[in-house]
């Protein structure tokens, strides 16, 4: 049987911005915000769980706007997925000035909370209930986020060899007024106290986050890396300190009018100091990547392919998870040819490859050529189905030529429902584009049979696997 706290739903939280919670520009500090969006987020794990929890990570957070003093703060917050014993609960962060009824985003967050068994007993959490067609969403693309932290640390080591690569063959820290990283060092020391503590006794991950923006703050060059360590009486003697947290927090500098300054650059005198500095600049495309794929900008699916956005797959998901203004398709259709040609340019991953496709031309058109991203990802559970979407991009090893008209898809895919061990049902989702309306005008005029000969190759593969299975 269920429990009642198992159901969907937001928890909210209200807070007013007092001179306390602000720092000298009269401004909410990050620190502050970071300690309201852990307590809320770790109240809607609980309320989900059941039991005790703790913070394990928290994605990427971007603050787009400023709260001031007298304004008024409103988290909300919910569990999106539950996994085996740990959950993604999103984060929603908006401001309001109370005098103009004015209401701004601030922030939307993903975090990571893992349950804290009490003794050996072992605590499987319970699937989250989804009430609306946004639950369902989000639900599904926890999955692919999940996938993309994951996957976080071998994009960042391939980048950082690109970028040890590069430096072998020029020197990047020659600028005269470059300042040295040395100087901007910042320690600070904390003494653990009961207001700094949960209600488990222990000091949090919002309390650690606000710490490590404070003194990130007073060292502050663009990115700035922290770490957190902890000693009790024992360890502190002996010097043995436990790592808590590392975290990279970016900063801008602004004047009193809240006009954006250039920062110095800096510039590392170690072998260290060089790899953090390679560091950063990885990070930094990553970062840059994530923001536009977890915003999923329809407009961007062009974009070059390369290795900070292996998991671009993410944005086009969305839209094929989600089919909005797009073409469905669930007819019957009979078996056909084609003389189309499909080649394997390069493997991300298992589950994710880029194609080079030609298809025939249409009346009156010249043959078109593709070179698109597909990503499969096999259901986590039975009543969800088996996801295949495509998109186009960019491939430096394969330019557009005069033979073909290179064709763009901006979202494209199949949702595959099993219905049992020997049928299923087929989604076909296309979003309108250019480079699709001469094959659907033409088709619905009956000039041609492209969109239902792509449907019936389809069918044909399918059955083949259905066969070899």
């Amino acid at each position: 049987m269920e429990r009642s706290g198992a159901a969907g739903g937001w928890v909210p939280m209200c807070r007013s911005v007092l001179p306390a919670h602000a720092n000298h520009r009269g401004e909410l500090s990050a620190g502050q915000l970071l300690k309201w969006m852990d307590a809320t987020a770790c109240l809607a794990a609980e309320k989900h769980a059941g039991v005790s929890c703790v913070t394990a990570s928290m994605d990427d957070i971007q603050f787009e706007e400023a709260a001031r003093v007298g304004q008024v703060i409103t988290i909300k917050a919910k569990v999106n997925r539950a996994f085996k014993t740990s959950m993604e609960v999103g984060i929603k962060v908006t401001v309001q000035d109370v005098l103009t009824n004015v209401e701004k985003i601030v922030s939307v967050a993903y975090a990571t909370y893992v349950v804290k068994p009490v003794g050996a007993k072992k605590i499987e959490l319970e699937p989250v209930k989804l009430l609306s067609a946004e639950d369902h969403l989000e639900h599904a693309l926890a999955t692919e986020r999940k996938r993309i932290r994951l996957g976080y640390q071998e994009i960042f080591q391939s980048l950082m060899q690109e970028s040890n690569k590069e430096s072998d063959h020029c020197d990047v820290f020659e600028e005269e007024d470059a300042v040295s990283t040395d100087l901007t060092h910042v320690q600070t020391i904390e003494l653990v106290q009961p207001p700094h503590a949960n209600h488990h006794g222990n000091t949090f991950g919002g309390q650690i986050m606000a710490w490590m923006e404070t003194v990130a703050s007073i060292s502050a060059s663009v990115e700035v890396g922290v770490r957190v360590e902890a000693y009790n009486c024992e360890e502190w003697i002996k010097n043995q300190a436990r790592h808590i947290n590392s975290a990279f927090l970016i900063f801008n500098c602004v004047n009193d009018k809240g006009e954006l300054l250039t920062l110095p650059k800096v510039k590392p005198t170690t072998k260290d100091g060089v790899r953090r500095y390679h560091g950063a600049v990885a990070r930094k495309r990553i970062r840059l990547a994530r923001k536009d794929m977890l915003t999923a900008k329809e407009d961007k699916s062009h974009d070059l392919w390369e290795k900070s956005n292996q998991n671009q797959s993410l944005g086009f998901l969305t839209a094929v998870m989600k089919p909005n203004l797009r073409v469905k398709m669930e007819p019957q259709w009979k078996l056909g040819d084609s003389d189309r040609t499909c080649e394997v340019l390069q493997t991300i991953s298992e589950d994710d490859k880029i194609y080079y496709i030609t298809s025939p031309p249409v009346t009156g058109h010249q043959p078109r050529d593709f070179v698109i991203l597909v990503s499969q990802r096999q259901p986590l559970e039975p009543s969800e189905p088996y996801v295949v979407a495509v998109k186009s991009v960019n491939l430096a090893s394969m330019p557009p030529s005069s033979e073909h008209c290179r064709s763009e898809i901006l979202c494209a895919g199949f949702q595959i429902y099993s219905d049992s061990a020997s049928s299923c049902r087929v989604y076909y989702f296309n979003q309108m584009s250019s480079g699709v309306m001469p094959y659907l005008s033409s088709d619905l005029a009956g000039l041609s049979n492209s969109v239902e000969d792509t449907a019936l190759e389809c069918i044909k593969f399918l059955e083949l696997k259905g066969s070899e299975c």
